[in-house]
């Protein structure tokens, strides 16, 4: 969709009046000049029954462009029987990876050097990997610390750190917790694990959360719609603003509604996976919505991947990386 809506998104013959989409690409479609705010059609006061966290990720430069429906993030889940009771602090999961992991099992995995996962730790130590202006923070004091203490969680799971070890891991009972998405609780309880959730740790020198990135789904206006079609479009917006939808979706996919409202249906207030989601909206991150953050993916990974596999020193790798993001941005540009 990103693709086509590059070719299109100008063409009112060719683009859609409306779609519905991941919020991070909001900074891209809002620089193209192909979208219309929102509170075009709605105003910002009908929208106060939303978490704050889902409309600030549509936001771009002040700018409210999607409506929110449902967000999703990663959350500590654990087996209830290989693991009691869940870890509070990070030296705690620490301890509990080192004691249990031993013939092909592990007290904790995660996908350690992709980016999307490791920026929880980065936000814990005061990091980020880009600012809503754009500006890379991988050579920042935080940054760096949090490269120098993951490391030790690195040690005591599979070197690959890959997407398919780990979740296998989890599914097949071989691992004790993990950070992850739903969808892999939902498919561990399949395979026949007990599985429990908990508020992701607190890391002890900071006193901070292990604090992941947020994605949300909502729906976008196109601009070249606008003008012939806003009554249209402003009553499919209201009727998507009612708190059924979030409630049919988290039915649906497990994932969080963003109108608060929805949490009233005994459906969703009595589901665990979306009640974690729910309970993490305050200390969670939306994903970066600008588009600089195109290039941070692999820039950041490449970094991680030289730190967490190859053993590099996490200052020396993550001066470097600054350095190629602040080049890639500026021949973006």
């Amino acid at each position: 969709m990103t693709d086509s809506l590059k070719l299109v998104g100008n063409d009112p013959q060719s683009a859609p009046d409306m779609f519905f989409f991941a919020h991070d690409k909001t900074g891209l479609y809002a620089e193209m000049g192909i979208l219309a705010p929102i509170t075009d059609f709605i105003s910002k006061d009908s929208l106060s029954d939303f978490i704050p966290m889902t409309l600030s990720a549509g936001t771009y430069k002040d700018t409210l462009y999607q409506l929110p429906i449902y967000f999703e993030t990663q959350m500590f889940m654990y087996n209830m029987k290989l693991m009691s009771t869940p870890p509070k602090t990070t030296d705690d999961l620490l301890k509990f990876a080192q004691s249990n992991t031993k013939n092909g099992t592990y007290g904790f995995v995660e996908q350690h050097s992709t980016a999307y996962y490791a920026v929880s730790w980065i936000h814990a130590f005061g990091g980020y990997i880009i600012d809503k202006d754009a500006k890379p923070g991988l050579n920042l004091q935080g940054t760096v610390d949090s490269l120098k203490y993951h490391k030790q969680f690195v040690k005591y799971q599979p070197s690959d750190g890959d997407y398919n070890t780990m979740t296998a891991l989890f599914k097949e009972g071989k691992a004790a917790s993990t950070i992850n998405l739903p969808n892999l609780a939902v498919d561990a309880k399949k395979s026949g694990i007990d599985v429990g959730f908990a508020p992701l740790p607190t890391v002890n020198s900071t006193g901070k959360q292990l604090s992941p990135y947020a994605g949300n789904q909502g729906v976008y206006v196109l601009k070249s719609s606008e003008s012939g079609k806003k009554e249209a479009i402003t009553s499919v917006l209201k009727a998507l603003m009612k708190p059924e939808v979030g409630v049919a979706m988290s039915k649906i996919t497990n994932d969080a509604p963003a109108n608060n409202k929805a949490y009233s249906d005994a459906s969703v207030s009595s589901n665990e996976i979306v009640m974690n989601l729910k309970n993490s909206a305050d200390t969670v991150v939306p994903m970066s919505n600008v588009p600089a953050m195109d290039v941070m993916w692999s820039v950041t990974e490449n970094m991680l991947s030289t730190v967490n596999k190859k053993g590099a020193d996490p200052t020396t790798e993550a001066a470097k990386a600054q350095k190629n993001a602040l080049s890639q941005i500026a021949d973006m540009k």
